[in-house]
């Protein structure tokens, strides 16, 4: 009893010191406040008083970031030290309750979660480990096809930490900062997770036959060092990034990441696939019955394509291609020339037309009895009224430039005739 009141009398003298610091501001003297309560309660044995406390700090007012993350990560260490599987199931739980919504100690949560989680798989409870997983595994997600927490998990996961050069030396970090503790071991390594996570998007990608998206992560993977020095890795990828750029609708985006890969000089290595690349960069209108049976077999050959039917849908997407360079070069064209420029007939390029203005991908209008499709941008009123006003300005300026000009020819003749 005289050690329990001892370790309560000191934990009292250590709560008013961690208050007087909290209010002060100072953080410094605030972290080693708490981090010194944990280290009394660890070191009396004092299980259940340690999980109250850190219950107990967390919920103090205006309790600090700093401080949280310090006494998550110092009772952390705490786990393994635990006399039996009830009191780590329960230190685990309590320090998961105080980290839950706070994006500072995410990084321990996500730790704390993947231990609770093999601890219920070793105990054979199977669904409560893939519940308790699928918080923070997107491949849990895609898995169960949950694509909504997919997504919502996914944007946690900033893309530009996989950009951060790692050769360089880390800065000491600052009284009172953040300190991230280093990945266990067992951990992959930053390229390595970035392969992962780029994998698992593409996955989720091809859910909604995002093409796009797929071609953006299929060039994220390509840039990573280890695969762009192997031949033999960059190759299929490289061939994958240049089939979704063809099955991808035109947009700026994708005539960006054209023009960027057909600059590649490794694209010299697979020269089939820059001669398809370049047939889409130009603004002309291509056939696709030829295009395909050019590559139909490049095509079949290309190992694990996502997604499924391909051919067709990239015979869509090309023919709407087709449709805005027809846009560009044509104010107005009779459907029976359209069909015959996109190897449709009739009845499905006014289908394909049809569909491309309701998705507001181009303005056009089609005057069915006449069979003439009129490529111009609907004016409301005022551009009306405006473009009038400026017609009628350069026909007063016209007017006006013909009467200086027919005066001065009037005043010419009338001085020649006085000089005869």
């Amino acid at each position: 009893m005289e050690v329990v009141g001892d370790l309560d009398s000191k934990i009292e003298l250590l709560l008013s010191v961690e208050k007087q610091m909290r209010l002060a501001g100072d953080i410094a003297g605030t972290k080693k406040a708490v981090t010194d309560i944990l280290q009394l309660c660890f070191e009396a044995r004092a299980w259940k008083t340690l999980n109250d406390q850190i219950a107990l700090l967390a919920k103090r007012r205006g309790q600090l970031k700093q401080a949280v993350t310090a006494m998550v990560q110092q009772a952390m260490q705490y786990i393994d030290e635990t006399p039996d599987l009830e009191s780590k199931i329960e230190l685990i739980k309590t320090l998961n309750s105080v980290s839950a919504g706070k994006i500072y100690v995410e990084i321990e949560r996500a730790r704390l979660i993947k231990k609770l989680a093999k601890i219920k798989e070793e105990q054979g409870q199977i669904a409560e480990a893939a519940d308790l997983m699928q918080e923070i595994a997107v491949r849990l997600c895609l898995d169960r096809q949950d694509y909504v927490r997919a997504q919502i998990l996914s944007r946690k996961i900033s893309p530009k930490v996989f950009d951060v050069d790692t050769s360089k030396e880390k800065k000491k970090p600052k009284e009172g900062d953040n300190v991230v503790e280093e990945a266990p071991a067992d951990i992959p390594s930053l390229l390595e997770l970035k392969r992962i996570y780029y994998e698992l998007m593409i996955r989720y990608y091809s859910h909604s036959n995002d093409y796009l998206e797929i071609c953006r992560c299929y060039k994220s993977i390509y840039e990573i060092p280890s695969v762009k020095e192997d031949q033999t890795q960059w190759i299929p990828v490289l061939r994958k990034i240049c089939w979704y750029l063809v099955l991808s609708p035109y947009d700026p985006m994708q005539s960006s990441l054209l023009n960027s890969t057909l600059e590649d000089k490794n694209l010299s290595e697979i020269p089939h696939f820059r001669l398809l690349l370049k047939q889409l960069v130009t603004m002309e209108v291509v056939q696709w019955t030829a295009l395909w049976n050019t590559f139909n077999n490049e095509f079949e050959n290309e190992k694990n394509m996502l997604g499924g039917g391909l051919g067709d849908k990239a015979a869509e997407d090309l023919r709407q291609r087709n449709i805005l360079v027809v846009s560009k070069y044509y104010s107005r064209i009779t459907l029976k020339r359209l069909a015959e420029l996109l190897c449709f007939s009739v009845q499905e390029a006014e289908k394909h037309l049809s569909d491309m203005v309701v998705s507001k991908a181009l303005v056009a209008k089609i005057d069915r009895p006449m069979g003439i499709v009129c490529f111009q941008i609907a004016k409301d009123s005022n551009d009306i009224l405006n473009s009038w006003s400026m017609n009628l300005e350069k026909l007063l300026d016209l007017v006006e430039k013909s009467c200086h000009q027919i005066h001065k020819e009037t005043m010419v003749h009338k001085a020649a005739a006085l000089k005869v």
